[in-house]
C-alpha cells in the first residue's frame, strides 16, 4: 500500500461490516437515513436534539415528497431541492450512505441496499437518472459490505475525485473549501464513512503538484 494511503486511513476500521442493513425497517424503528431531502434531514436531526419527535411536523420524516411539495421547496431556495430527486426506494430497500456536494441545488448521491433471496443487491443512484454514474452502479453480496468494499463500490460508480477536480482545477485545489463542499458524506450503518470518504480526498490532493509561492521562494 502506498504511504499516503497508509497515513490517511491509520485508525479507520476498513474491515468493519455491519451485521445487517434491514434491522430497523423489519422492527419499524426510523432512521434519518430514510428522509431523500437534504435540507428535511438536517431539520428533523435539528427537531430530534430539541426534544420528543410527537411534535415534528410529518412532512420532515417522509422518504419522499409529491411533486407539488418539491417544487415549492424549490422556490424557496434550490438547494432546497437536494435530495428530493432520488429514485425512492423499493419494498425493504434502504439508504446505506450518502454523499452531498454544494452544488446550487445540492446535489446527493446515494446508495440503496435490498435484500433479495440469499444476496443483497446494491444500487448507486443521483438524482439526473443515473447521468452523473460511470459503469453500472449495482453488485451484489451475500453479507454486508466492508467499509472498504462500500466506498470503493460508491466512488467506483460516481467519480467525486472528478467531480472535484472540476469544481476547482481552476483555483488551485485549495483544500478547506473542497472539503467544505463535500457537504455530507455519512451512512446510518458506517459510523467512518465521512473518514474515510475525505481521506480519498486528501490521497488525490496529495498527488496534485502545488506551486510554491514566490514569497516563500524568497524566504529560502
Amino acid at each position: 500500500m502506498h504511504t499516503t494511503n497508509i497515513r490517511q486511513t491509520r485508525g479507520i476500521s476498513l474491515d468493519y461490516r455491519p451485521t445487517s442493513y434491514f434491522w430497523a425497517n423489519d422492527h419499524h424503528i426510523p432512521l434519518v437515513s430514510d428522509i431523500k431531502g437534504a435540507e428535511r434531514r438536517k431539520l428533523y436531526e435539528l427537531a430530534l436534539e430539541q426534544g420528543p419527535t410527537d411534535f415534528v411536523d410529518p412532512d420532515l420524516q417522509q422518504h419522499a415528497l409529491r411533486e407539488v411539495q418539491r417544487q415549492a421547496l424549490g422556490r424557496i431556495h434550490p438547494a432546497f431541492m437536494g435530495g428530493e430527486y432520488l429514485p425512492t426506494v423499493r419494498g425493504r430497500e434502504v439508504e446505506i450512505a450518502r454523499i452531498t456536494i454544494a452544488s446550487t441545488t445540492q446535489d446527493v448521491t446515494s446508495v440503496y441496499a435490498r435484500q433479495v433471496g440469499q444476496r443483497i443487491h446494491y444500487r448507486v443512484v443521483d438524482e439526473y437518472g443515473g447521468e452523473t454514474l460511470e459503469g453500472k452502479g449495482t453488485r451484489t453480496s451475500t453479507r454486508p459490505l466492508t467499509l472498504k468494499q462500500l466506498v470503493d463500490f460508491f466512488l467506483g460508480s460516481w467519480n467525486l475525485i472528478a467531480c472535484l477536480d472540476c469544481n476547482f482545477g481552476d483555483d488551485g485545489y485549495p483544500i478547506d473549501r473542497i472539503h467544505r463542499f463535500i457537504t455530507d458524506a455519512s451512512s446510518s450503518f458506517y459510523a467512518e464513512f465521512d473518514d474515510l470518504v475525505r481521506s480519498r480526498v486528501n490521497d488525490w490532493l496529495d498527488t496534485i503538484p502545488r506551486e510554491v509561492d514566490e514569497d516563500e521562494e524568497d524566504a529560502s
